[in-house]
């Protein structure tokens, strides 16, 4: 099931993907289920939006490709490494990736996300992916100087618009070592892996991250990035594909 949230006639709401339309739900699925009202909209006639705007966190997972961490000199930690972004940081499919005038350098990184569907503390690596609602695309954005300089991610993660999501939620998603994440910018292939090379699993991560904080409906696991991450600048666009998943667009200006 592929849900997505959008824009139609001056409201907000979510709706089920049924070929060219929207079946549109009651309320957010993650807290009111799959209730539908009856209505079908067609997919031409609204704005896709972020599919979900998390309530408490977003959580990043770096250097979980191994090419990718020897890419930035780095190496790979033994346990997942993980980061915050803040929700604030969130644009929908479309929306404008805004690079911010203190840095010199921005990035993308294109990215499997995880939306969790229940509370989830201390959970186990078998029952991890019990608590995910489904599965999204995400674009890491990174002002690259910053996170270098900084000594700490907050700021190179957090600017806003620096986490794009997007088109909509697969439920029935699975993140198989098949997957192919493609990352484009005006076209031209920049990244190009699969989750197989991801160091640490989604259960692994789930299951060590709720070991530390305890995992809200809507929070968002970015699952790592592949190697070939790079600069974006203004008037470019920047795409990232995942197999089953679609393809999540955003073009880039400069503040």
């Amino acid at each position: 099931m592929r849900i997505a949230r959008f824009s139609h006639q001056d409201r907000i709401g979510f709706g089920v993907v049924d070929g060219t339309e929207l079946v549109v739900l009651s309320g957010d699925p993650l807290f009111a289920g799959f209730d539908t009202t009856g209505e079908r909209v067609p997919l031409g006639e609204v704005a896709l939006l972020a599919p979900v705007i998390p309530r408490s966190k977003i959580i990043g997972i770096a250097r979980n490709y191994r090419d990718h961490a020897a890419e930035l000199g780095n190496e790979v930690p033994p346990e997942p490494m993980m980061f915050l972004k803040p929700n604030t940081s969130v644009i929908g499919p479309g929306d404008t990736i805004v690079r911010p005038a203190v840095s010199e350098r921005v990035d993308y990184e294109g990215e499997l996300a995880a939306v969790i569907g229940r509370v989830a503390k201390n959970v186990a690596v078998e029952d991890a992916l019990d608590y995910v609602f489904g599965y999204t695309i995400g674009n890491d954005v990174t002002a690259r100087d910053l996170q270098k300089t900084d000594g700490q991610w907050a700021r190179a993660k957090g600017f806003d618009t620096f986490c794009p999501l997007g088109p909509a939620i697969e439920t029935e998603f699975e993140p198989t070592a098949d997957v192919r994440i493609i990352t484009r910018v005006d076209g031209e292939v920049r990244q190009d892996g699969t989750l197989g090379e991801m160091v640490h699993s989604v259960a692994e991560f789930i299951s060590y991250a709720s070991h530390a904080f305890t995992l809200l409906p809507g929070d968002v696991i970015l699952a790592g990035t592949p190697a070939g991450v790079g600069p974006i600048v203004a008037g470019e666009s920047v795409e990232v594909e995942i197999t089953g998943l679609g393809v999540l667009r955003n073009p880039v200006r400069d503040a």
